[in-house]
């Protein structure tokens, strides 16, 4: 089974991009492609088995990954942040037996370490109740930090929404291919590093937080379900952000933003899809 591995980057991080591809090198020596996409940014000078590709704007995280991924030519197609990285050499075999094992299987999502040795960020086990980080499941939304997707799943459910440029992407694509009778399973045993850092450290996080959930509910859910789910969200964000004004004010521009924007053709999911995501131990109001 053939394994691509893409990195995007704005080039705002040369050290960490640096050690990032430093990791690859031993899934370079097995076959693996790697395909570096400077998202509107030029690139540093790279090993001459990887291939580059420039984009002349920033496309956000969801448009750079849709580049690497129509640049890569794998079966299985790894994605990594260019502030994360490899310190296992045998991951990619590892990915690539899982898939095989699995025709069924479009996400795996990687545990994510915390090189600091501290119990590392909360939402990177993609549970309602994160629970012990060692434990694998089946889930219904991944990290962008750092998974694989199978090609032809990927490109069946349209890859990840260019709209939504940051924020959400990834529970927009794994509930259209759970909607489609795939599976996405949380690897407790497919490790990858990355700095403990919260999503909230980028200054568009909370516009595109309020935004994004929006377009989620309005492309995705069936309308009971997208009031639940907007309703549960603005009242956890109100109970979390409450004590910082600006924060809160920035996510309900955003919301209303949400209702504002096309958000594209709407697909509602089944409510079988919605019973089995409930029984994977996140029903799709939360």
């Amino acid at each position: 089974m053939k394994l691509s591995c893409v990195i995007i980057t704005m080039g705002t991080r040369p050290a960490e991009l640096e050690r990032a591809i430093a990791s690859t090198e031993p899934l370079r020596s097995d076959g693996v492609e790697l395909v570096l996409v400077g998202n509107g940014a030029d690139l540093p000078p790279v090993p001459a088995d990887v291939k580059t590709v420039r984009l002349p704007e920033n496309l956000g995280v969801a448009g750079g990954r849709n580049a690497g991924a129509d640049a890569s030519s794998g079966e299985v197609i790894i994605f990594l942040d260019d502030d994360g990285w490899f310190s296992d050499p045998g991951i990619g075999k590892h990915v690539a037996d899982r898939f095989a094992a699995d025709p069924r299987l479009a996400v795996l999502a990687f545990h994510v370490v915390d090189p600091t040795g501290g119990s590392g960020v909360r939402w990177h086990v993609p549970r309602l109740r994160a629970g012990d980080p060692d434990r694998s499941s089946a889930v219904t939304t991944f990290v962008g930090a750092g998974f694989a997707a199978r090609r032809s799943a990927w490109l069946e459910a349209g890859g990840l929404p260019d709209l939504f440029f940051f924020a959400h992407e990834e529970t927009d694509l794994a509930w259209r291919l759970i909607e489609r009778g795939y599976t996405l399973e949380y690897d407790a045993d497919a490790r990858m590093c990355h700095p403990p850092v919260s999503n909230a450290r980028h200054d568009i996080w909370y516009r595109y937080d309020g935004r994004n959930r929006v377009l989620l509910a309005r492309r995705n859910l069936p309308w009971p379900l997208a009031v639940g789910y907007l309703l549960d969200w603005t009242v956890l964000t109100v109970l979390r952000e409450g004590r910082k004004a600006g924060a809160l004010r920035t996510w309900c521009g955003g919301f209303a933003e949400g209702w504002r924007t096309d958000p594209g053709p709407r697909q509602p999911i089944s409510l079988r899809t919605a019973w089995r995501m409930t029984r994977a131990g996140r029903p799709p109001v939360i």
